[in-house]
């Protein structure tokens, strides 16, 4: 692999991972609800989602879902209840920010890990980017050098953006601002999570 070809791949992963979505309020959430360990293992975590899914892709599973429709709309319907799960608990605040400031409620790392896996796995968005954009390089991965880079670029692009944004959400000063406007950060976050999920089912 050229390190033209590289830095092409690092540029898709790098815009993949900064553009909203609910991986990025799944960070934002952890990050301000359980502090810098919590946002840091879900944003690893969602890292280690987004490596299976480049692995998976590698072995060919994108030509399975571009020749299986039905396949394809099962995996997108399943990430769109999740998504709107997800943003009608934000909506009545159980679970998002305002309950987890307001109550104190703790949580787990181990909790935060396993959302932050399970979101980039069932994010329909994750797997349209791999299908459309990541797919492409697969053919220039004929050694095993080769296929660790294309594996090992988007885990440790999206680990180290989520990294950076763990960081500064957990910033005592930011916190304190976030705080006072828990509420309306759920409302909004829940209504784009809704709006995602509704996207997905009337775009499949």
């Amino acid at each position: 692999m050229t390190i033209t070809i590289w830095f092409s791949l690092f540029t898709i992963c790098l815009l993949g991972a900064m553009s909203p979505g609910p991986s990025l309020a799944m960070v934002a959430k952890h990050s301000l609800a359980g502090g810098r360990s919590n946002g840091l293992a879900t944003a690893w975590a969602h890292a280690f989602g987004i490596a299976i899914y480049a692995f998976i892709t590698l072995i060919g599973l994108a030509v399975v879902l571009q020749q299986s429709p039905l396949l394809f709309k099962t995996v997108s319907y399943a990430g769109a209840a999740y998504l709107a799960y997800l943003g009608f608990n934000a909506l009545r605040s159980k679970g998002g920010v305002a309950a987890k400031l307001e109550s104190g409620e703790a949580v787990s790392v181990f909790q935060s890990a396993k959302e932050g896996f399970t979101i980039s796995l069932l994010s329909p968005k994750i797997s349209l980017f791999f299908i459309a954009l990541f797919s492409q390089f697969v053919a220039i991965g004929h050694s095993w050098e080769s296929k660790s880079v294309i594996v090992l670029t988007p885990f440790l692009v999206d680990g180290l953006w989520y990294t950076l944004i763990t960081l500064f959400l957990s910033n005592p000063r930011v916190l304190d601002k976030i705080r006072t406007r828990a509420v309306l950060i759920d409302r909004l976050s829940g209504a784009v999570l809704i709006l995602l999920a509704l996207r997905v089912i009337l775009t499949v």
